[in-house]
């Protein structure tokens, strides 16, 4: 049996956004940008370095984890404002 407080927080939830291009588009965007932002930061370089960037290993993921946040932070954020 559900809830009847559960119920009536169901009613205010907002609409889940369905994956499309645009979402991977956005998301993919976010974390380019993080990765960038890491790129300029003076934090001392501890660990194993990439192949191809200037970047250590941590700081890469870190930064794409960060990406994937601040990205589905604003498809949600679109999608509530019905732009999405």
């Amino acid at each position: 049996m559900i809830s009847s407080i559960l119920l009536a927080a169901a009613a205010s939830v907002p609409a889940t956004p369905v994956w499309s291009p645009t979402v991977g588009i956005i998301i993919s965007a976010s974390s380019l940008v993080v990765l960038l932002l890491s790129l300029a930061s003076k934090a001392p370089k501890i660990g194993p370095q990439m192949p191809l960037l200037p970047i250590t290993v941590p700081a890469f993921i870190a930064a794409m984890a960060f990406g994937h946040v601040i990205g589905v932070g604003i498809v949600l954020g679109l999608t509530n404002i019905g732009r999405l």
